[in-house]
């Protein structure tokens, strides 16, 4: 068994025009971020050190198959401690993103390996028939011995007989661009090594309103239309506090002293709920966010999860009806919040300034959508039906 660390995988995708730029397009496919260059750097550390206790004394040959293995032979070789010699074949078995099934050695040797001690250098090994067509030939070659040293190895895919001497990381069986792997052509420059993403299918609503729109009644109706979890930040809160989480004990030990929460607790919390719903169909993300920090906190994260904010949907009602339906919800609601004009009138302003940017934050993505609140209930929900049906 080889002494390998195994990677799980975790989408991160975040546009290139955002603060983050670690997603890559290549040709009509998008990748994410996979392994980093620290992590691959490790691998190869690991992969010559037991090279160079094999073959330090032996003059050996490293033979690297082109076109994926130029980088890492290339580290490789450069930590090899003993005297040796550099060879190169190249052959071709991807089509797109997957194996043809059918190597073609598109070139040769150059010089006899006949007695030689050699190193096989792979990029990557998967089907391993690429492989198979390098062991016929070093035994043409009748080599006194050879050894495979590939930095990614998938042992899902790899069913051959064929020993694989040396693994620097083994990976999952999922298609690889980055540190020498291509996808057409394109990629082999990346410096680190990102997968194909996965067609994101969740429907993410961010759903703003001031007080008063009704964006909670409208949450509730859409969370079940569009089978949706409906995630409020302030239900977030008091689950947390009444159930003494330790974020729920962070939270409170803040608005005890009359401190506001951090960012990073309110996420942290956040991403527990999250994290419990992933193989759904989506969240409606209801008082959150509220800043550009907390908008950039919850892109990264979703973005780790493989997912992103499909749409910021604002309903918009004119402020003094606004005034006019907290002070009637004031009669019943027994919120003393609600009953007082000057302070609601304060509300809807606090709201306005907190919000404004973050208006922007999304329009510069292309997706804030803003939404007539006046009308009935039903009126309300069709109209943000329209929207989130045209999101796809």
């Amino acid at each position: 068994m080889h002494n390998v660390r195994l990677y799980e995988l975790f989408g991160i995708c975040i546009f290139a025009s955002q603060k983050y730029a670690v997603l890559v397009q290549l040709h009509d496919l998008t990748f994410t971020p996979f392994i980093s260059e620290a992590e691959i750097n490790a691998g190869i550390e690991e992969v010559a050190t037991k090279v160079n206790a094999d073959f330090k004394d032996k003059n050996p040959v490293f033979l690297g198959v082109l076109n994926g293995a130029f980088l890492f032979a290339a580290e490789l070789i450069k930590r090899f401690e003993g005297d040796c010699e550099v060879s190169f074949v190249k052959m071709s078995s991807y089509e797109g993103t997957n194996s043809s099934g059918t190597v073609n050695s598109l070139l040769g040797l150059n010089q006899s390996l006949k007695g030689r001690n050699v190193v096989v250098i792979e990029d990557i090994v998967d089907t391993g028939n690429t492989l198979e067509s390098i062991d016929k030939i070093l035994r043409a070659e009748e080599v006194k011995q050879y050894k495979i040293a590939t930095l990614f190895y998938k042992p899902e895919s790899y069913k051959k007989s064929l020993h694989i001497d040396y693994v620097g990381i083994a990976i999952p069986n999922d298609f690889i661009v980055g540190y020498g792997l291509d996808y057409n052509g394109l990629g082999r420059n990346l410096t680190q090594v990102y997968k194909l993403k996965e067609t994101d299918n969740m429907t993410n609503i961010v759903l703003f309103g001031p007080p008063g729109a009704g964006k909670g009644t409208q949450a509730d109706i859409l969370k079940n239309e569009y089978d949706l979890k409906h995630i409020s930040t302030g239900d977030v809160f008091r689950y947390n506090i009444k159930n003494e989480t330790e974020l729920g004990k962070m939270a409170k030990s803040y608005m005890d002293q009359g401190k506001l929460v951090p960012d990073t607790v309110t996420i942290d919390m956040l991403k527990t709920e999250v994290r419990n719903d992933l193989s759904g169909k989506g969240f409606i993300f209801d008082g959150f966010p509220r800043t550009v920090a907390q908008a950039d906190a919850l892109e990264e994260f979703l973005n780790e999860e493989g997912t992103q904010v499909s749409a910021m949907i604002a309903l918009e009602v004119d402020d003094e009806v606004l005034v006019e339906r907290l002070l009637e919800r004031g009669k019943t609601s027994g919120r003393s919040d609600d009953a007082n004009e000057e302070v609601v009138r304060k509300r809807i302003k606090i709201y306005y300034e907190e919000t404004a940017i973050l208006k922007q934050f999304y329009l510069k993505q292309n997706k804030y959508y803003g939404v007539d609140g006046v009308g009935s209930i039903e009126e309300i929900t069709e109209r943000l039906k329209e929207v989130i049906d045209g999101l796809a």
